[in-house]
């Protein structure tokens, strides 16, 4: 997360997550993100698979170009036991990250901005179909991290 546009992204063990806004101290939960005046879309929060972007570290460093770190791409949660396109086919689908519910709204399509921010133009190629998607937070709680990602919630015991 990061509190405000362009700052960079912080790791956190722990995150409180609010129903149609968001995480609590993050720039798009705030409405303070670099995109929070276009026209309203849903960023409540944004993932990544870490397999997306490990294969696009491959071709960047086949091409000579320093790899991105997991905070370079500006997602708030990376997720490491789904491929980039498991991921991505959550979009319009309601998924659970340790019990919080929450909807694939879209996917994030690479933009200049991380690239921008870096001074590394390579980032949209690489990420291309791997960027990860956007989702609209349905329910509140807390998020730690290490929480799986699944389709279904756990039933109570």
């Amino acid at each position: 997360m990061a509190n405000l546009a362009g700052q960079p992204m912080m790791q956190i063990e722990r995150a409180e997550i609010v129903a149609g806004e968001g995480i609590i101290g993050d720039r798009y939960a705030a409405g303070l993100g670099a995109f929070s005046a276009n026209k309203p879309k849903i960023r409540h929060v944004s993932l990544i698979a870490l397999s997306g972007i490990a294969d696009a570290n491959q071709q960047l460093l086949a091409n000579q170009h320093a790899p991105f770190g997991a905070g370079d791409t500006r997602r708030n949660i990376v997720i490491d036991h789904f491929s980039a396109d498991e991921l991505n086919n959550l979009v319009g689908r309601t998924f659970y990250l340790g019990g919080l519910a929450f909807k694939g709204t879209e996917l994030c399509v690479p933009c200049q901005r991380p690239a921008k921010l870096l001074a590394r133009p390579d980032f949209i190629n690489a990420f291309e179909a791997r960027g990860g998607i956007r989702a609209e937070a349905l329910t509140s709680g807390v998020l730690n991290a290490g929480d799986l990602l699944t389709l279904t919630i756990a039933k109570e015991k």
